[in-house]
């Protein structure tokens, strides 16, 4: 559900982008970790063969217990492990995280006695990266998850200064907002490591979905809200840069800087009078950066960059806090609330009337309505 890019975005960034490739002993016994977050037929069926059920845990993740992508490939590996273990073992291979008191999957939790996890009422999936949502996974693969909320903290920290110059949550809202009302409505973030590229994705939903509204808090009709855009360096350099340094004055672009890796990785001498010669992919990857920066700079074209000295736990968990309340000062200066979604709501509703679900018919009453009108025999939602 709504929930899945932040669980992906911590295992691709303290984790080994090789790691469900590893050998156990190379894991220290930790787990592997799939996320499987759609519904399409090829890559569920796929990763159903690939997978030895009989070893297998499946985290079954939604905050309302109804979701239906999560619930329709929960019956599809719940059918496939009772046919492998047998139906009175099955459940044993399940563990839910879902709302505390109701929905589907707290019933069925009950019902099975499987173990379940409780989503705290208040937070969205797009905040939840830091609860027991995003911890569990973590956990299960290794990660320092103390680290993680002791980096969120520190930042909690920081973000109660009524200082622009002293909390940076409030400083990164302020020049979104100012770009914003000067018509640089595009916000792109562009990490400059592979491991961070999962926190982009993560923070194009956090940034879509809380301010793309349609009415402000006094309900005014606004359709309001900055675009965000995933980029990722150097890669992006060779399909995005053209536009943000030639294109429309419509972009602001965020660097996300590491300034030490883990490792050093050299360029040996090959071909010893290169220039790359004796140099390192490290060296590389910060002159790009570098480069792109002043580049951007050089031709007016709006930048800031939020450093961090490395990956680690604790970094990891400031930058996700940091945007979270960056994110909720910018609804406030927006006026308009951050933390509702009502716009993907009535597309659900409508799958389930497509679905056959008890208590819309009204919808597919009307959905048949308009396929007669359109003259079609499918539907588009």
């Amino acid at each position: 559900g709504g929930s899945a890019l932040g669980n992906l975005s911590v295992q691709q960034a303290l984790r080994p982008l090789t790691w469900n490739f590893l050998d156990p002993a190379s894991r220290k016994g930790w787990m592997r970790l799939f996320v499987l977050d759609n519904v399409d037929p090829h890559w569920t069926r796929d990763l159903l063969g690939a997978l030895n059920l009989k070893k297998t845990l499946f985290n079954v993740i939604s905050k309302s217990g109804t979701t239906a992508e999560c619930l329709a490939n929960y019956f599809i590996f719940r059918d496939a492990v009772a046919r492998k273990v047998g139906v009175k073992r099955a459940a044993k291979h399940f563990v839910f995280t879902t709302d505390a008191q109701k929905g589907y999957l707290r019933e069925l939790a009950v019902k099975d006695k499987i173990p379940a996890f409780a989503v705290p009422s208040n937070v969205g999936g797009r905040f939840s990266v830091l609860s027991s949502v995003g911890l569990l996974s973590a956990a299960c693969t290794g990660v320092d998850v103390l680290g993680l909320l002791a980096g969120a903290r520190a930042m909690a920290e920081r973000c109660k200064i009524a200082s622009l110059t002293e909390n940076p949550a409030a400083a990164y809202a302020v020049l979104q907002y100012l770009y914003y009302q000067k018509g640089v409505k595009l916000s792109v973030l562009m990490p400059y490591a592979q491991n961070l590229r999962g926190v982009a994705d993560w923070y194009r939903q956090l940034w879509a979905e809380s301010l793309g509204k349609k009415a402000d808090r006094g309900g005014k009709i606004v359709n309001a809200g900055p675009t965000p855009i995933k980029a990722l360096g150097a890669t992006d350099q060779h399909s995005q840069a053209q536009l943000y340094m030639e294109g429309p004055y419509d972009k602001l672009l965020t660097f996300l800087s590491v300034d030490q890796f883990d490792r050093k990785t050299g360029i040996p001498p090959v071909d010893p009078k290169h220039y790359l010669s004796r140099r390192s992919l490290n060296e590389l990857l910060k002159a790009e950066e570098q480069g792109t920066r002043l580049a951007l700079t050089k031709a007016q074209r709006p930048n800031l960059t939020i450093s961090v000295p490395e990956i680690s736990p604790f970094t990891l968990g400031e930058i996700f806090y940091l945007f979270e309340v960056a994110v909720a000062y910018m609804g406030e200066l927006m006026n308009i609330n951050a933390f509702d979604q009502p716009g993907v709501e009535l597309a659900k509703v409508y799958t389930y009337a497509l679905m056959g679900r008890g208590g819309y018919e009204t919808q597919r009453s009307e959905l048949d309505e308009q396929a007669k009108r359109d003259g079609q025999s499918h539907y588009v939602v």
